[in-house]
C-alpha cells in the first residue's frame, strides 16, 4: 500500500526474505489495478488492505495475517492516524474551520483519507462543503496544493515520506489536525492460507532485512491486533450520502 518507487528495493527484499522463509510463493510482487479483485482472490498469499475495506467488505472473506508497526508519533503499535493538511498560506488554522470546506479525498473507502476526518467532522456536526475524489493521497496534497481543494486528510505514514521525498510539495502545505489513532493497514491472506506460518514468516523476513530497509520502510515489526478492534472503528457516511453531485 505504500508502494512509492524509492522503498520498491525495500519492499522486494522484504519479499525475498519472506518467501524464502515461507518456502513457496510468486518470484516478485505484485501492482494490482484492481484492489478489491486482488484481496478477495483465492490465490492472495500476502497483501495489504485498509481498515475501512477490511471491516466493510473483507472480514469474513479473508484472514488477518498481522499489522505492521510504523512507529507513528502519536500513536499505540500498530495504530496510524490522518494528517490533515491545508495550504500553507490558508485561513484555516484548526479543526473548527474545516466546516463547509471543501475536501480532497483519495477514496471514498478510505480510512486514512476519507473516513476518520469525515467521522470526526460529523461527531462535531459538521461537514464539508464538497469533495474533490484524487484517488490518491499523493493526488489529494498536490490539490491542496493548487488549491483546488480546502484540506485533505493524509496516512501519517504516506505523510511523513512525502516529507521526506517530496519536501518541494509538503513546504507548501501544513498540519491543523490529526485525527485519533485506529488499527493500521493489515496485513491479509486468502482463508486457504496459514495466517500463522505467515505471520512468523514476516517477523523472520523483517528480522533479516538490513537496517538501510528498515529505515526505508520504517516498519518497526508486525503484531497482532485483533478482528473486532478493526470492526469496532466508525464508519461514516459517504460522499454520495453527503454531496448531492460527488466529484
Amino acid at each position: 500500500m505504500y508502494d512509492r518507487p524509492e522503498l520498491r528495493d525495500a519492499h522486494n527484499r522484504l519479499w525475498a526474505a519472506l518467501r524464502a522463509n515461507l518456502g513457496f510463493g510468486p518470484e516478485s510482487l505484485s501492482s494490482p489495478t484492481d484492489m478489491a479483485s486482488f484481496w478477495q482472490s483465492d490465490d492472495l498469499l500476502f497483501g495489504q488492505t485498509c481498515g475501512m475495506p477490511y471491516r466493510t467488505f473483507l472480514h469474513d472473506r479473508v484472514q488477518l495475517v498481522g499489522t505492521p508497526d510504523y512507529g507513528l508519533e502519536g500513536c499505540p503499535p500498530g495504530y496510524y492516524r490522518s494528517a490533515v493538511i491545508v495550504h500553507a498560506d490558508s485561513e484555516i488554522g484548526e479543526f473548527g474551520d474545516l466546516a463547509e470546506k471543501r475536501i480532497a479525498y483519495n477514496e471514498a473507502l478510505s480510512q486514512s483519507g476519507w473516513a476518520a476526518i469525515i467521522a470526526e467532522m460529523e461527531y462535531a456536526d459538521m461537514r464539508p462543503s464538497s469533495g474533490l475524489q484524487t484517488h490518491a493521497h499523493i493526488n489529494s496534497a498536490q490539490a491542496v496544493s493548487k488549491k483546488l481543494a480546502d484540506f485533505a486528510a493524509i496516512d501519517a505514514h504516506t505523510w511523513a515520506l512525502m516529507c521526506r521525498y517530496q519536501t518541494d510539495l509538503t513546504r507548501s502545505l501544513r498540519v491543523v489536525h490529526w485525527t485519533s489513532p485506529t488499527p493500521a493497514l493489515p496485513y491479509i491472506c486468502a482463508t486457504r492460507f496459514d495466517a500463522q506460518a505467515i505471520f512468523h514468516a514476516v517477523q523472520n523476513a523483517l528480522n533479516a532485512l538490513p537496517l538501510s530497509d528498515f529505515e526505508t520502510l520504517g516498519i518497526r515489526s508486525i503484531i497482532k491486533i485483533a478482528k473486532q478492534d478493526y470492526l469496532a472503528v466508525l464508519t461514516s457516511s459517504s460522499p454520495c450520502n453527503l454531496f448531492e453531485h460527488p466529484e
